[in-house]
């Protein structure tokens, strides 16, 4: 048996990785595609892997949905120009409405192998509500990195 004598927070870096989105059904934010910040993988000791978290907050009416489609991208420049999808998934249910409709809370997490992936990451993702004009979300992403090459400092 392996015993660790570090914490978990000296074996990870968990980076912003978009700014706080808010969602209105048929209206602003819904299926609209949010762009994240570019993440520079070289300052954080080149991770071999990482899990994306989308925490979110909606208010469904019953039996109403928020569906998630989100990717990772890729590159070697700075600005990204040359962004390349890493991997990607369609839009899946991440919330349901209870019965008499409320308040749903939550995080959409996905594992990312990075070997081979390029210098620097982004993350985009696109919520999409399915009552028209009434239910509401608040969504930000963040990516956890681990198997560095040098531990964080």
């Amino acid at each position: 048996m392996t015993v660790q004598n570090r914490s978990i927070g000296d074996l990870i870096t968990v980076r912003r990785a978009s700014a706080n989105t808010a969602v209105t059904a048929g209206g602003t934010g819904d299926n609209t595609e949010v762009t994240g910040v570019i993440i520079d993988r070289a300052a954080i000791g080149f991770p071999k892997s990482c899990v994306v978290a989308i925490p979110f907050t909606a208010t469904l009416a019953a039996a109403a949905t928020m569906t998630l489609a989100w990717s990772l991208e890729d590159g070697n420049d700075a600005g990204l120009s040359d962004a390349a999808v890493l991997t990607s998934a369609s839009a899946a249910v991440v919330a349901t409405g209870p019965t008499d409709g409320g308040t749903v809370t939550g995080t959409f997490e996905a594992n990312v192998n990075l070997a081979g992936a390029g210098r620097y990451v982004r993350i985009k993702f696109t919520p999409n509500l399915s009552a028209a004009n009434t239910d509401t979300a608040a969504l930000s992403a963040v990516v956890v990195f681990g198997g560095a090459e040098r531990l964080p400092a």
